[in-house]
């Protein structure tokens, strides 16, 4: 429905038949549209992303389709330090708070939009003197009412974009807790790792520096030569040096932790610093189908959200094209006296209903109707990214885990053999019967090997922590204060 004029101001102030014509027209228009249904709201509908049947790569991990065995997930690593300080980062992050005040501002806007689909009433008193010789006086009190009635829905429109928007925060929200709680875990583990790995170059130190008591003990005998000895002391130099790295490496690992959970670098470093095994839980997760994850991510629910909050959009921008329709008018009380003022000759009363079309703009009207439908598009591609790296996440995150887990066995295997070589090799030196070089090669061999074993550990289970990541799995924005998200 087009209608051909700029703007249209019809006044009804008195009870005459010529004033009401022009009202009961506007009436009749009005009633028209709310019976043919003028509102431009297009039919939703969620853009369709590509999918898969299945995982490729879930070897060693359960199918269920079980959203709860993935809540709360960090407590099945059986570690109450690592439990403990994702409840102090959920309170205490940044981050947090500030995805917190995205969403309470969201929903402040919510409930903003809908003031326009309502009328507004203003009241007004006033009491005017003028006047030289003699004082003339006035008083009156009023009240002032406006009401734009949403003939082609804009304005409802409006509010459906800011809800999206808000419900958009809130999977934000969501998502930043799953973000959370995942790299404090992989924090945490390599806090652990590190402090494994110290525990074991250490060890390794105090058997090199035997081995070098050793060979020099031997050289007094005339058992070794001074080369045996040099060379035992350049692996134990080694080993120093790699400690001063790894020491280095968990203070920085120390204090990105503290930071995640909201406080001072150095703040942790008593608590963290007895060392601690590794936290190890059981790879039995649910990994669900494709389509389930899809659903449950909070990053790709936020991206749907924003891609309908801009589909209503493209509406609010086309229904800009039609004209709007105010009711508006004022009743009150007026008299030269204020004794007067509350008697009934006093009161009086207007009306003006209204119809405005913008003529001269509709270019720029038509132009920001294809902005929003392009912008519509950009959402609609931002979401259909959003699902394939959550696709690409799941896939990475299980290919990883498995075959971190066959490396971490034959890693295991080979620490094993190799720390019976060292040993070996020790006493057939001592007994004169092997080279000096194969007892610090053996020695050697068993640092790293030993070294890396414990990393392989440590990246099954950061590994784990991804796929639950990948998943979705943490607390949900409705787990964290709902209270407080949910003032507006």
């Amino acid at each position: 429905m087009r209608f051909a004029m700029n703007s249209l101001l019809l006044v009804s102030s008195s009870s005459s038949g010529a004033g009401r014509r022009p009202a009961r027209l506007v009436v009749a228009a009005l009633a028209a549209c709310l019976v043919a249904g003028c509102s431009v709201r297009r039919p939703y509908q969620t853009p369709a992303p590509p999918t898969v049947a299945a995982w490729t790569s879930s070897a060693g991990v359960e199918s269920s389709v079980d959203t709860g065995a993935i809540t709360r997930w960090w407590e099945r690593f059986g570690d109450p330090q690592l439990s403990a300080y994702v409840e102090r980062a959920v309170t205490g992050s940044p981050d947090i708070r500030t995805a917190l005040s995205r969403l309470r501002e969201a929903r402040a806007s919510v409930a903003s939009s809908r003031s326009v689909l309502t009328p507004s009433v203003d009241a007004s008193g006033s009491a005017r003197f003028s006047g030289s010789d003699n004082v003339n006086q006035s008083y009156s009190l009023g009240l002032d009412a406006s009401w734009e009635i949403d003939v082609f829905g804009g304005n409802q429109l409006a509010v459906d974009a800011a809800t999206a928007t808000a419900e958009a925060r809130t999977f934000d929200l969501q998502d930043a807790l799953v973000s959370l709680a995942s790299e404090v875990a992989i924090d945490y583990i390599d806090v652990r790792s590190l402090q494994r790995r110290l525990a074991i170059a250490s060890q390794n130190l105090s058997l090199q520096e035997e081995t070098l008591s050793l060979t020099r003990f031997r050289v007094e005998a005339g058992l070794a030569t001074e080369v045996d000895v040099q060379q035992a002391l350049s692996n134990t130099e080694s080993t120093r040096a790699q400690i001063v790295s790894l020491e280095s490496q968990l203070a920085r690992a120390r204090h990105a932790l503290a930071v995640l959970i909201g406080e001072p670098p150095a703040a942790l470093d008593a608590e963290l610093e007895a060392t601690a095994e590794i936290p190890v839980a059981p790879i039995d997760v649910a990994v669900g189908v494709p389509a389930e994850t899809i659903r449950r991510r909070p990053d790709v629910r936020s991206a749907e959200r924003q891609y309908a909050a801009q589909f209503a959009q493209v509406d609010v921008a086309r229904a800009d094209l039609y004209p709007s329709f105010r009711l508006a008018g004022s009743i009150g009380l007026e008299s030269l006296s204020i004794a007067k003022l509350l008697l009934p000759g006093a009161a009086f009363w207007s009306a003006a209903p209204s119809v405005n079309t913008r003529v001269f703009n509709r270019t720029q009207l038509r132009q920001n109707l294809v902005i929003q439908t392009e912008r519509q598009e950009q959402a609609a591609q931002t979401y259909e990214t959003r699902v394939l790296n959550a696709l690409r996440d799941v896939e990475d995150a299980l290919t990883s885990l498995t075959h971190e887990t066959v490396r971490r066995d034959h890693l295991t295997a080979a620490a094993a053999a190799a720390e019976q070589s060292a040993d070996l090799s020790l006493q057939l030196y001592t007994a004169g019967l092997r080279d000096f070089r194969d007892v610090l090669d053996a020695q050697r061999s068993l640092l790293s090997l030993q070294d890396s074993l414990v990393s392989s550990r440590a990246t099954v289970s950061s590994e784990l922590v991804r796929l639950y990541k990948a998943l979705g799995g943490g607390l949900g924005a409705a787990d964290f204060v709902p209270a407080e998200a949910s003032g507006s």
